[in-house]
């Protein structure tokens, strides 16, 4: 039996350690805090399966092993995904941003106002054009982390609570490294890209899906959590990030809720998130190997989306000697 150490129990981690399990390995999970929580990046995240909305920005890579993670999500956490699909919006004043965005993108279908009323009744007639991509999902990152690291618990993986050494968990045998942004101490190119979150409570607003607000600077996005929670995001300020939220992230992510519904502005602020993406330079992750110690990192705002498939590449690497495809823009 193969046995395998993972170090780092955040998204990418605990995906690898999933996926090594099911293929019959042996797995111990090493982090500092075992247990998911607010030190974690992916504790943060936007929760969005949506590979094709991601086209506007990513890498065809993006879209295409993005692909793969609604069904993985589904399969590993059930209930955890919703399969509502994603709607973007703009401003009647943005034309041109939602055409440039459709151009970019694929799996869209246009929608006018009435189409987008029906969608999304608490939008209103406030929205004239839009563009649905019915096949996206979503999920709650926090219960799908949770979900993940209680299955493996159960199944049988070795769960330690540790500050870990990933040379010296190699030298006694085969090691991965999926430390995140922590890594930045052994990947000289690894950068923090800063993401500020918030999340509402308004009960007023009813809202089934992720919706999109495309902004002059980047799309924010608002998120149903369930009983009236909304996620709102994010920010992408180059640079580590941080100890809190900027005046001008506030602004704009308060105002893009309030543009949606009104009713945002009576909400109550339950949080406010701030974390570093880890990243490299092309914003695509990486597997590297040398040796017993495997390194996969750079996920950047892509957690969620690309684990599952970054962790059947490793666990194809290290149980068949497969290396990723070149097709896959994922660097063995």
């Amino acid at each position: 039996m193969t046995s395998v150490v993972v170090i780092g129990a955040g998204v990418a981690g605990l995906c690898i350690a999933r996926t090594l399990l099911d293929r019959g390995a042996e797995v111990t999970l090493v982090d500092r805090h075992i247990t998911p929580g607010p030190h974690a990046c992916s504790w943060w995240a936007g929760g969005m399966l949506a590979p094709h909305c991601e086209g506007e920005s990513a890498a065809e890579a993006v879209v295409r092993l993005g692909c793969e993670a609604a069904d993985w999500w589904e399969a590993q956490t059930g209930a955890v995904v919703r399969r509502r699909g994603s709607l973007v919006v703009s401003p009647g004043r943005d034309k041109a941003d939602l055409a440039r965005f459709a151009r970019l993108t694929s799996g869209h279908r246009a929608v006018t106002g009435p189409e987008i009323s029906q969608l999304e009744p608490d939008l209103g007639t406030r929205f004239t054009r839009g563009l649905f991509f019915d096949t996206e999902a979503h999920l709650s990152p926090r219960a799908a982390l949770a979900a993940l690291r209680d299955s493996l618990a159960a199944d049988g993986a070795k769960l330690v609570q540790e500050e870990a050494d990933p040379e010296a968990h190699a030298r006694k045998g085969l090691t991965i490294d999926c430390r995140g942004f922590a890594a930045r101490d052994r990947l000289a190119d690894l950068r923090g890209v800063k993401g500020e979150m918030m999340i509402l409570s308004c009960p007023d607003v009813s809202l089934t899906r992720p919706v999109r607000v495309l902004h002059p600077r980047v799309p924010i996005y608002v998120v149903p959590r369930g009983d009236g929670l909304y996620m709102l995001g994010a920010t992408m300020v180059e640079g580590q990030a941080g100890r809190h939220v900027t005046a001008r992230a506030m602004l704009e992510l308060l105002g893009t809720a309030y543009a949606l519904n009104p009713a945002f502005g009576e909400a109550e602020v339950v949080e406010i998130g701030v974390d570093s993406r880890p990243a490299f330079p092309d914003n695509l992750p990486r597997i590297h190997r040398d040796g017993n110690l495997i390194r996969a990192n750079g996920l950047y705002r892509h957690g969620f989306l690309l684990a599952p498939a970054l962790a059947r590449m490793v666990a194809d690497l290290i149980l068949h000697d497969k290396k990723p495809e070149v097709s896959d823009e994922i660097a063995a």
